[in-house]
């Protein structure tokens, strides 16, 4: 009875999950795009930017916001049998090489680099950098004078550096935001006192946006050897904004104590760093299911290193 149960269980998930993530074939070790663009799916509200504009020509070949447009519907239509090619050949034209290996937090910052380069309406291109914008405050103050010296930037994911033992998510985001006191070797000029002097260096917050992600640091580089590190990080599926009060600029948009951010997607690298494959979690917006997308197969979520996080704003108290 119990292997029929489990039998009738697999059959149900594997049914249900292609309702709400489609399997793409990986070509020339596009693994890294493919498991990105189960999250860029996943996140509708990108998909109903990308539809507000219509350029004259539908078919530019090389305009990735277009082309990234077409990959995600064609991935609501089961009966296309290479939904995402066309998105893959633009990338490979003018972003990546194909047949190498890639960084997922490099290849998603190229596509919404590229998409808002490319797209030829200003007011749409500025809703999809609103839609992924973290904005931060560097502060510099010099120890003599006290003076602070002042750089806002922005990020489109929050890269968190993990340490070589159990990581929290909330210890990540405080490490990332902790003051840190730079050495001498590395003296700041300060206007004030019109010469280098010590001083201290942090980031402060200034805003988070409707879709979070986060990137966690898992590559490390030593006298040009680069490895990859494996150390388990426990991130919650839904947390206040208040994780961040601590990192927060005095100067900062207000974040308010009943809106909390919810995961609906985890980008997961497997190996090592010389010899990886991504692969993707996809939370469904209908029931709440998690799927797992490895290519073309969608099957029963298993354990692996994360490497990317997406989390939805919502308010504290909503059900959606």
């Amino acid at each position: 009875m119990g292997k029929y149960w489990s039998k009738m269980a697999r059959l149900y998930y594997r049914s249900a999950s292609l309702d709400y993530v489609r399997g793409l074939l990986n070509y020339s070790l596009s693994c890294c795009v493919n498991a990105l663009l189960q999250s860029f799916s996943a996140t509708t509200e990108l998909l109903d930017i990308l539809n507000k504009c219509h350029p004259s020509d539908g078919t530019d070949e090389r305009n990735v916001p277009l082309q990234l447009r077409n990959a995600l519907e064609a991935m609501r239509d089961k009966s296309h049998p290479a939904p995402h090619i066309n998105f893959l050949n633009c990338l490979y034209h003018q972003a990546i090489r194909p047949s190498t290996q890639q960084d997922a937090d490099e290849i998603f910052h190229i596509v919404l680099n590229l998409s808002q380069k490319q797209m030829p309406d200003t007011a749409v291109a500025q809703e999809i950098r609103s839609l992924y914008e973290i904005k931060v405050e560097t502060q510099v103050v010099c120890s003599k004078c006290k003076f602070i010296h002042r750089a806002p930037s922005s990020l489109f994911s929050l890269p968190l550096a993990i340490c070589e033992r159990e990581n929290t998510l909330e210890s990540c985001i405080n490490s990332f935001f902790k003051l840190q006191k730079l050495p001498d070797s590395e003296k700041f000029y300060c206007d004030r006192c019109d010469e280098k002097q010590p001083c201290t260096h942090e980031v402060k917050l200034a805003s988070l946006p409707p879709i979070l992600c986060v990137h966690l640091k898992r590559f490390r580089n030593n006298d040009g050897f680069t490895r990859k590190l494996s150390n388990k990080v426990t991130f919650l599926e839904t947390f206040s904004t208040g994780i961040f009060a601590a990192g927060q600029s005095e100067n900062a948009d207000c974040l308010k104590a009943d809106e909390c951010y919810s995961l609906y997607a985890v980008v997961v690298h497997i190996g090592t760093a010389m010899f990886g494959h991504y692969t993707a979690f996809i939370r469904s917006n209908q029931d709440e299911m998690w799927f797992y997308a490895d290519d073309s197969r969608v099957q029963p979520v298993r354990d692996n290193t994360a490497y990317f996080l997406l989390y939805r704003k919502k308010s504290w108290n909503s059900s959606g």
